[in-house]
């Protein structure tokens, strides 16, 4: 089934950090509202709120819908904000979801129900998918978790046979196999929209028919991330090319290699508003905050904030 009337998608997305008060480890809304600010001085199209990078399973609902409140009342009027409503149970997900819409969201991204991993066959995946799509006002993208967390790996097939509901718009795919994307593109549904999740690859993700990304190194270059895609639509190859190969790096090294606590170290150096991870996670040490210095650094990301 074609998707003629959906959301559209294209462009770069950042799966918004939540920043925390350092005192009483509350979700401190002020910080978050100053940082969507400064990063929709960036051509973004929108952000993505509880996802992996928003530390999603350490909010509690109530935390969830103000943050998209929050968020919609910040962002521009053009701007989307996607939340991320993935939980264990199929009835969980359908709350989060209905919750998410009545405070703003316009879209959700749903990951994978994996604690019963090995339960969670085509059919069962088919299952929870349409129902939590049935009953969304709003609607749904399949979101395919970095794999070196705790996840499901979706095929090819089975993300076409969802890609048949009429609410099921796109797949956010953070694997960054380039190979992968091309066959979701291929074989799903006309409409549906195939985002990377992986900033390294949001440039070839481009080049082989993906709508655009949601990639966590535009927290820390989002110039650079949304250009790519406004670069490439506009046909400048070589400018989209070249801002591709000034983050694959960073991407690679703090968002692969360190994880959240990494990139809020970073946005600490760029004058954001990082702070410390919601334990169990804890923040890098200082001998990595030195060498998140020196990735930015390297990729020039420091010279605007006077590092």
């Amino acid at each position: 089934m074609a998707h003629e009337e959906s959301v559209k998608l294209e462009g770069t997305f950042l799966p918004v950090t939540t920043p925390f008060n350092p005192v009483t480890g509350d979700v401190d809304y002020a910080a978050f509202g100053a940082n969507l600010r400064r990063w929709f001085g960036s051509p973004i199209r929108g952000i993505l709120i509880a996802g992996s990078t928003g530390e999603s399973v350490f909010l509690d609902e109530g935390e969830r819908s103000k943050l998209i409140e929050e968020a919609r009342a910040v962002v521009p009027d053009e701007a989307l904000v996607i939340a991320g409503t993935g939980s264990e149970a199929t009835r969980h997900t359908i709350q989060l979801t209905q919750q998410a819409a009545d405070a703003g969201a316009d879209a959700v991204l749903v990951s994978p129900p994996a604690y019963f991993k090995g339960a969670m066959t085509q059919e069962t995946l088919i299952s929870h998918y349409g129902a939590v799509a049935d009953a969304s006002p709003v609607p749904v993208l399949i979101y395919q978790v970095p794999l070196r967390l705790s996840t499901i790996e979706f095929s090819t097939g089975l993300v076409a046979t969802l890609s048949d509901h009429p609410n099921i718009i796109g797949i956010k795919d953070s694997r960054g196999e380039i190979g992968l994307l091309v066959e979701l593109v291929e074989q799903s549904a006309d409409g549906f929209q195939v985002l990377t999740g992986n900033g390294s690859v949001l440039y070839p993700a481009l080049g082989i028919g993906a709508v655009g990304g949601i990639v966590a190194v535009g927290l820390m270059a989002a110039d650079q991330a949304a250009n790519i895609s406004v670069a490439f639509r506009e046909g400048r190859l070589e400018e989209a090319e070249r801002l591709q190969e000034q983050i694959a790096s960073v991407n690679q090294s703090i968002v692969a290699g360190m994880g959240v606590p990494g990139i809020k170290a970073a946005l600490d150096l760029l004058g954001f508003s990082g702070g410390g991870p919601r334990p169990p996670l804890t923040p890098v040490s200082e001998l990595r905050i030195e060498e998140v210095k020196g990735i930015l650094e390297t990729a020039d990301l420091l010279e605007c904030v006077g590092v």
